[in-house]
């Protein structure tokens, strides 16, 4: 739950900034439907009736549904923040990849949390050697925040990244109108009969006609 953190301090900068919520929705991402995939099937990983039973093919499971988030997150680099979101994802990739299909965490993060090691299938384990040992999840949230739990290097990266996408996107504002030309604004005028018909006759001495008059014959 690290990364909703990271959606909330998004929010607060993005308000204290002058933005607006409503703009959230201009934000474009493609391929969501694969992001929103990978992460429900992680959701459903974890849970405690699935991680009892899933045995070997949690570790498959875990790294498919990472990539398919994580393909989906390339796919939209080009937005605020996605190349932080990118570099930290790939680094807890790395870190799960490395180490068999398991994120490893530490005693001290644990004891932190006040949380016993899992005896199910779970993103977190403990193991006497892990490799990558600087991308793990070293450190934990303070057990009194709710939804507390451990954390690594490439959450901090992406959670940054999200942030930055949230509060960038509640400050977009529409495109500014270009200025008008003085030539574009006389045309308007002429079209409106306005000023720029009257300069156009300026100096131009127009006498009303005169009835010429002629002797009746007597």
């Amino acid at each position: 739950m690290f990364i909703l953190y990271a959606v909330i301090a998004g929010l607060a900068v993005g308000l204290a900034r002058g933005g607006r919520l409503s703009r959230l929705a201009t934000i474009e991402i493609r391929w969501a439907p694969l992001i929103v995939l990978g992460f429900l099937g992680q959701v459903v990983l974890f849970s405690d009736v699935v991680a009892s039973r899933v045995g070997d093919w949690g570790p498959a499971i875990y790294v498919a549904t990472t990539l398919m988030v994580g393909v989906a997150v390339l796919r939209n680099v080009a937005l605020p923040g996605m190349p932080l979101v990118i570099v930290g994802a790939a680094c807890n990739l790395a870190a799960i990849v490395a180490n068999g299909g398991y994120m490893p965490t530490t005693i001290e993060a644990m004891t932190g949390l006040g949380k016993a090691p899992p005896t199910i299938y779970s993103n977190s384990a403990l193991l006497s050697d892990p490799a990558l040992p600087w991308l793990i999840d070293r450190f934990a949230l303070p057990r009194s925040l709710p939804f507390a739990n451990v954390f690594s290097v490439g959450d901090v990266l992406l959670a940054i990244g999200v942030a930055v996408l949230i509060a960038t996107a509640m400050r977009r504002c529409a495109p500014a109108t270009p200025p008008v030309s003085p030539v574009e604004q006389d045309s308007r005028h002429v079209s409106r009969g306005g000023p720029g018909r009257d300069r156009r006759h300026r100096g131009t001495d127009v006498s009303p006609p005169v009835a010429s008059s002629r002797a009746n014959p007597s």
